[in-house]
């Protein structure tokens, strides 16, 4: 199982803090426009209403959206310098040594490239260490 160390959990933590601006523990329609606008993306009102009108109830189409944020070439996998580019537009620019341990722990196959069930399961274990639930194993 990946496992993040206690440093790169608590830079997600700190991103998501800074957009969760009312610090109620989500995003609302404004607090995710503000993260798309940092991550580059300018997106109407209407169609940041329509990305969420159209996400399904179990997170997946979300997860997706993110995903799609990192890849931003659209090929389908997040390579290292992907990760780099984002990580730096969200203001948390990764050193070499950060990004290579980043890319070690997602890359659960060893491909050198982050496909989305290996960033479905980074970020699932990501959200569980949030809450302080550990699953036994």
């Amino acid at each position: 199982m990946v496992e993040l160390r206690a440093d790169q959990l608590k830079q997600l933590k700190d991103i998501f803090a800074r957009f969760d601006m009312d610090s109620d523990g989500s995003l609302t329609v404004l607090e995710l426009a503000a993260l798309l606008r940092s991550l580059g993306l300018k997106l109407s009102g209407d169609q940041i209403h329509v990305l969420l009108s159209n996400m399904d109830s179990n997170g997946n189409e979300e997860l997706m959206e993110v995903f799609r944020l990192f890849d931003r070439d659209g090929n389908g996998i997040i390579t290292a310098a992907e990760l780099a580019g984002c990580m730096a537009k969200m203001g948390h620019p990764l050193k070499y040594k950060e990004l290579i341990e980043m890319m070690r722990e997602a890359d659960s196959d060893g491909d050198g490239v982050i496909s989305f069930s290996e960033f479905s399961s980074v970020m699932a274990k990501s959200a569980l260490d949030f809450l302080g639930v550990s699953l036994a194993t």
